[in-house]
């Protein structure tokens, strides 16, 4: 692949593998909501565009959306495949104050098995979850 674009490194299998997040099993789909301007998301945009590619080459079984200017403060969304939703606040995180805590809470631990995360989870109504009653 040519090395174009706006920082072609990230497109290299060797930036690529360097990611360490590898989530549980138990996670099928992770959603970034964030703004493209503003101070307080500075952290969620670079974790956007230097970490999201990492994260997808090591988890392909993890559907990931992205959504621009929806929100007031940038969060992310993990929906596990128990129902159960994980939200974490990342206003003023960096992008590696990020990854460290999503890696924390629901990634493998190095000798690949998994540690309880229902600690982290949110206590979400029925009309709060998703095919809820609203």
């Amino acid at each position: 692949m040519p090395m174009k674009g706006r920082f072609p490194i990230r497109r290299t299998l060797q930036y690529l593998s360097q990611g360490d997040v590898v989530f549980k099993d138990s996670v099928k789909v992770m959603t970034v909501n964030y703004n493209t301007h503003g101070e307080l998301g500075e952290g969620a945009r670079k974790f956007v565009f230097f970490n999201i590619p990492q994260i997808q080459y090591k988890n392909p079984w993890v559907q990931i959306m992205l959504f621009k200017n929806m929100t007031p403060t940038p969060f992310l969304r993990f929906y596990l495949d128990s129902g159960e939703q994980v939200l974490v606040d990342v206003e003023t995180k960096s992008n590696k104050e990020i990854m460290e805590h999503v890696k924390k809470i629901l990634g493998k631990n190095e000798s690949g098995s998994y540690e309880s995360f229902s600690g982290y989870c949110l206590g979400l109504t029925d009309a709060e979850k998703p095919g809820g009653n609203s």
